[in-house]
């Protein structure tokens, strides 16, 4: 059984559950994601499958991706992605796969690219406290010490410092899947998730 699929974050909104409880809710269009190629024991040593997610045009693809796609019979993908199974069996190349894999009520993990968000200091980037704001502090922004005296008189490696902040692949764990929509593509998932609205998503089951 698959247990994952290629998505895109469209945005959040809210739900309203049988209870009239409001809860905030993440919409993602799961695929629907084409089977291109299936990794076997004895071919690969491991199991999985490689989906692919939307649509590429043909002048863009190179000959060694052409012959990829024309070896499962399946147009040409934006996006690859492999996820491990247990067994392969019943799954054949050129197979679609959509968001009714995901139940009401179970747990996702969902993968994304966060936002960038440039050079930012050390109460952004890590949430520092900052200086005091009274008595003549000028410092309110300053990290504060960040070395040693005499001994060992350097800065340690690893400190937290100002920097480069998000842009890197994060995780959103354990989100409670509220509805699923596969008429239209569309889970919704209970919390946020990593990433601007439009950018690529990684959904598999917890």
């Amino acid at each position: 059984m698959i247990k994952g699929l290629i998505g895109k974050k469209l945005g959040m909104t809210r739900l309203f559950l049988d209870n009239g409880r409001e809860v905030p809710v993440t919409m993602l269009e799961a695929g629907p994601c084409t089977v291109v190629q299936i990794k076997t024991l004895e071919k690969d040593a491991y199991q999985a499958v490689q989906l692919g997610f939307g649509q590429r045009r043909v002048k863009l693809v190179n000959k060694p991706e052409a012959g990829h796609f024309r070896k499962a019979d399946v147009q040409a993908a934006k996006i690859l992605k492999e996820f491990k199974v247990d067994d392969v069996n019943g799954i054949t190349a050129g197979q679609m796969v959509d968001a009714a894999i995901f139940t009401v009520g179970e747990k996702i993990n969902v993968t994304g690219k966060s936002k960038g968000r440039g050079f930012t200091g050390v109460i952004k980037r890590h949430g520092f406290g900052g200086g005091r704001a009274s008595h003549g502090c000028t410092t309110h922004n300053s990290p504060g010490s960040i070395g040693n005296s005499a001994t060992p008189s350097k800065t340690h490696r690893g400190r937290r410092m100002a920097g480069h902040c998000g842009d890197v692949q994060t995780q959103a764990r354990n989100l409670r899947v509220v509805d699923v929509r596969p008429e239209n593509n569309l889970i919704l998932v209970r919390g946020a998730v990593p990433g601007a609205t439009g950018s690529i998503v990684i959904l598999e089951k917890s």
